[in-house]
């Protein structure tokens, strides 16, 4: 089994950016701990990331008939790229949607996530475990064929 994991604009800041909403741990700690769980889980796991929103939509599409889940952070994109849900739409491959901070309690415009409708569930508010529910989510989804 094979997950994308794709983290939107500024989650490289990571450690940086507001370290009372997202933590004090930086970017890599993040991926390390992305790859310490896939290999606990017995997947293969590919991490992107990119502050651009075309390239995330790139990423998605070229995923498509070579990766069977992803776990995506859109960051800010969450909260209005219809680029991105066509592109998670159109590939059909099962997503989890991920946010480091719970948006539900966070300013109204970072409330309604656009994205999540292509997506099999949010995990929201968790902090980085949220990635590691994620993929252990996958991994259930593709053993259960559900959720």
């Amino acid at each position: 089994m094979k997950i994308l994991v794709i983290n939107g604009p500024n989650i490289n800041m990571l450690g940086i950016r507001e370290e009372n909403i997202y933590g004090k741990e930086n970017y890599n700690f993040l991926c390390e701990m992305i790859e310490k769980k896939s290999k606990e889980l017995n997947i293969e796991v590919e991490i992107k990331q990119s502050n651009y929103e075309g390239e995330i939509v790139e990423f998605i599409q070229n995923s498509y008939g070579k990766i069977d889940g992803i776990v995506i952070n859109p960051a800010a994109y969450t909260h209005y790229s219809i680029a991105i849900l066509d592109a998670l739409k159109a590939v059909n491959i099962p997503a989890i949607e991920v946010h480091i901070s719970n948006i539900h309690k966070r300013e109204e415009m970072r409330q309604k996530s656009i994205t999540a409708v292509g997506c099999l569930g949010q995990i929201s508010g968790l902090g980085l475990y949220g990635y590691v529910l994620a993929l252990e989510g996958l991994v259930n989804y593709y053993n259960n064929k559900k959720i």
